[in-house]
């Protein structure tokens, strides 16, 4: 069980903006260039991030990336489910599916893997941006 470099890299982009936020729009060559991610897969996830409402495209010269909201208002959870999609451990725990699975009004294990989820979801969602910007400036 892993969160994808999707989901690492969508969060690393975002602390990235988060630390940045006062500079004005900044730009995917710069997070690129920081972070260590191609400019291409930065907009990938910054174009997924704004259909979630998480990141705004400023075009133009001086143009990029702003956060939708102040960095204490975003969470990390709802980062990760904007490139990842819903947080769960099984198929037969997506919220909001259909499973084809005929045990699962039986399984006992499917309640473990929703509790395991749900624990997850709990901890990304007690995190935000600015605890992460928080950390940062730590020694």
């Amino acid at each position: 069980m892993r969160l994808s470099t999707k989901g690492r890299y969508a969060v690393r982009a975002m602390v990235d903006l988060a630390l940045h936020v006062r500079e004005g729009p900044v730009s995917r060559a710069e997070i690129a260039d920081r972070q260590g991610i191609s400019a291409d897969y930065i907009a990938h996830l910054f174009n997924q991030l704004q259909q979630a409402g998480l990141v705004r495209s400023i075009r133009g010269r001086s143009g990029g990336y702003v956060l939708a909201r102040d960095p204490a208002h975003i969470r990390v959870g709802e980062i990760v489910r904007a490139v990842e999609g819903p947080v769960a451990l099984t198929d037969c725990t997506i919220p909001g599916r259909e499973t084809a699975c005929p045990r699962t009004s039986r399984c006992v294990t499917r309640k473990l893997w929703l509790k395991a989820a749900q624990a997850i979801a709990e901890t990304l969602d007690g995190v935000t941006l600015a605890d992460l910007c928080a950390q940062a400036d730590e020694p």
